[in-house]
């Protein structure tokens, strides 16, 4: 495609064109630096437009926003990762806390209709067949968009129903089955065949998936647990948590019983502890080899941990399992830590202090740990093209193998990660496959931007408090009574109320201000517009920062600084000359006939 260029417009305007679409350096720099909750989403879910309709009430918009962008809006907004949310702008330093996110896109789908939404096709059909191994998160996200796409999808899942960790891992006190269900369906609707009780490498093997259709899926998950290598893991008691989970929730084997003991310290751990509590553990403990501050959950799992009454003692790792004559479990031995340098993940390292070993008893362990692509069944032919001797995929994090037709999708590639990064990349599977089966790129990423005629937002949304999400007396907390209660129908559009809408760009026409520093008086963030004497660029015509004028009464241009804008729209009430516009900026994904060739 031939980029947008508008030769005549000023290198200082932000964006490269006045509105339409843009697909400069500069446009989606601005999109990059500006919107940092879609950003930090690997989905790249258009948050801010999702939640505009929220706070008008328009909860179906919302909802059809976010299943545009990360297939499963209701099951996200109980169990996401959220990592939109420490990167939210209104989380930022002295301006308060981060937007509740998840819990509005939640709301979106609590408040619309039940009917199951079917998603428009993209594409007619192409006639080609893509196979998919594995019917969790990132199997149905890649098989819904190939649908839409125009391709027949068959689904292949070894377990009695579809959803992978949705059923087999997250307890229903998190995610109601019945939204499992509804959810898994809008993807059959968009045309994708699941076959359940069909194990690759039993039934069918993966050569002759390659062989029948034009394109195969690995999205196995990563089901092969990472066991403590230490003294005594003999000992029966000793399970990994998701073969505990996988139990108490697909099988309802909830017999707990004495003293239990949790190892890890991510969503697993958490859900591995509420649910021992809840299934008739005498205590639960959870232990964990770093701090709090490097746990891998969000503050509100640890919060219902607390208020549930089950400890967590940090920086502690074990060094050995005791049992008695009978082979079975006693005790735990532990050592505390110390916290070094961080490693490749951020973390800080743990380091084992000499001497300082502790005993814990315990008739159970669960071993929230971690856990890897299990890959016995991948032909043998094909496994030393795919697997290196570790048991890794030999492509990496990459959607493509070296065997032209097979993909991968998810944590089959990532490793064991979040719901939300493995949609992302599940999605972005899907476009490479859509790619080879049509021998072309059939879409193309712009930046849209569209005038606005009024500023939608009210000055005094700066100060609404965060709301707390509702959660039900800890006398009704069961295996089966979901926790959290949701909002309020008021409280959701108040809370959503609070985002700055980061996808508006205001900015001043300097050809047509009058000076009168009415804009600088009513500025409530220091520095959102700066007196300056000029702009500074990078070689590709992106705006890098600006040299600001020593003079106050000398300058060359008023400038809203975009990253410490918040929105407010108080410099746009104040301008007797209507000088500063406000447009609306967002990434769209386009097809190429829409664009016309």
């Amino acid at each position: 495609m031939l980029p947008l260029l508008d030769k005549d417009r000023e290198p200082h305007w932000a964006l490269s064109q006045s509105d339409g679409f843009a697909n400069q350096p500069k446009d989606f720099d601005w999109l990059h630096k500006n919107i940092p909750c879609q950003q930090a989403c690997p989905a790249g879910t258009d948050i801010p437009e999702y939640l505009h309709a929220v706070s008008k009430g328009d909860f179906e918009e919302a909802y059809l926003i976010n299943l545009r962008d990360n297939v499963f809006p209701a099951i996200l907004g109980r169990v996401c990762s959220r990592p939109c949310e420490p990167a939210c702008r209104h989380g930022w330093e002295g301006l308060g806390d981060p937007v509740a996110i998840c819990f509005s896109k939640r709301s979106s789908a609590d408040f619309m209709h039940k009917r199951p939404v079917v998603m428009p096709k993209v594409f007619g059909p192409t006639g080609k067949k893509v196979a998919v191994i594995g019917a969790g998160v990132a199997g149905l996200a890649a098989a819904r968009d190939l649908a839409l796409y125009g391709h027949g999808v068959t689904v292949f899942e070894k377990h009695s129903s579809p959803g992978g960790m949705l059923n087999q891992g997250i307890p229903e006190f998190r995610l109601p089955r019945n939204i499992v269900e509804k959810e898994i369906k809008q993807v059959e609707l968009c045309g994708v065949e699941i076959v359940c009780n069909a194990s690759i490498g039993e039934k069918m093997s993966l050569q002759q998936l390659a062989d029948e259709y034009d394109a195969v899926i690995m999205a196995a998950g990563t089901l092969k647990p990472n066991l403590l290598d230490i003294p005594g893991n003999e000992f029966t008691g000793i399970s990994h948590g998701l073969d505990y989970l996988l139990q108490v929730n697909e099988f309802n084997n909830n017999q707990t019983n004495g003293n239990v003991i949790i190892i890890g310290g991510g969503f697993t751990a958490m859900d591995c502890a509420r649910t021992s509590l809840r299934s008739g553990a005498k205590s639960v403990k959870v232990f964990y080899r770093r701090s709090c501050q490097e746990m891998l959950v969000t503050k509100e799992e640890i919060h219902e941990l607390d208020t549930e009454g089950i400890p967590i003692q940090y920086q502690v790792a074990p060094v050995q399992y005791h049992g008695d004559v009978f082979n079975h479990l006693e005790s735990i031995e532990f050592v505390n830590t110390v916290l070094g340098e961080k490693d490749e993940s951020g973390r800080r390292q743990p380091t084992r202090i000499s001497g300082s070993e502790f005993a814990v008893s315990a008739d159970m362990v669960q071993l929230a740990t971690g856990q890897f692509p299990e890959t016995n069944w991948i032909d043998p032919s094909m496994k030393k093209q795919l697997v290196n001797d570790r048991g890794w995929l030999k492509s990496g994090h990459s959607a493509s193998t070296s065997i032209a037709k097979i993909f991968v999708a998810g944590d089959f590639a990532l490793g064991a990660t979040t719901l939300i990064d493995a949609i992302g990349h599940a999605r972005k599977c899907a476009y490479d496959v859509d790619q080879f089966l049509q021998k072309e790129n059939r879409f193309v990423d712009l930046v849209s931007i569209e005038n606005i005629s009024e500023n939608s937002r009210d000055p005094e949304c700066n100060s609404i408090p965060l709301h707390p999400m509702p959660t039900i007396p800890l006398e009704e907390r069961s295996l089966t009574a979901e926790v959290e209660s949701g909002y309020l129908k008021r409280d959701a559009k108040d809370e959503a109320l609070r985002c700055y809408l980061c996808h508006y760009k205001y900015e001043i026409d300097n050809e047509l201000c009058i000076y009168c520093d009415g804009c600088l008086r009513v500025m409530p963030v220091e520095n959102c517009i700066v007196k300056v004497n000029s702009l500074t660029y990078d070689d590709e015509g992106r705006i890098t920062g600006y040299v600001r004028s020593e003079n106050s009464f000398d300058y060359n241009m008023l400038y809203i600084d975009q990253n410490e804008c918040i929105r407010c729209g108080a410099c746009v009430d104040v301008c007797p000359v209507e000088c500063i516009p406000i447009q609306k900026v967002s990434k769209k994904t386009v097809t190429i006939d829409q664009l016309g060739r």
